[in-house]
């Protein structure tokens, strides 16, 4: 089974971060450090979500059908 990852940075305030979990958004968007533009659930965020948003670089894992499979921390 083939898989795709690509590092992002991610900065959410938490004022931002709070449209997604109202539902006013669905995604959320970056831009990879290889310059590809990614599209992500806002919910895979939630576990790193604290008082001042979602801040850090980020790997993402896809499967063959571009469905993202993980989501980890990496600085």
């Amino acid at each position: 089974m083939k898989t795709d990852s690509v590092r992002v940075y991610v900065h959410l305030s938490a004022e931002e971060f709070m449209a997604y979990y109202r539902g006013q958004a669905q995604a959320v968007v970056a831009i990879a450090e290889d310059g590809r533009r990614v599209a992500f659930p806002a919910s895979r965020l939630r576990p790193y979500l604290d008082h001042g948003g979602v801040h850090g670089h980020f790997e993402l894992r896809f499967d063959a059908d571009h469905r993202l499979t993980t989501i980890r921390r990496v600085r």
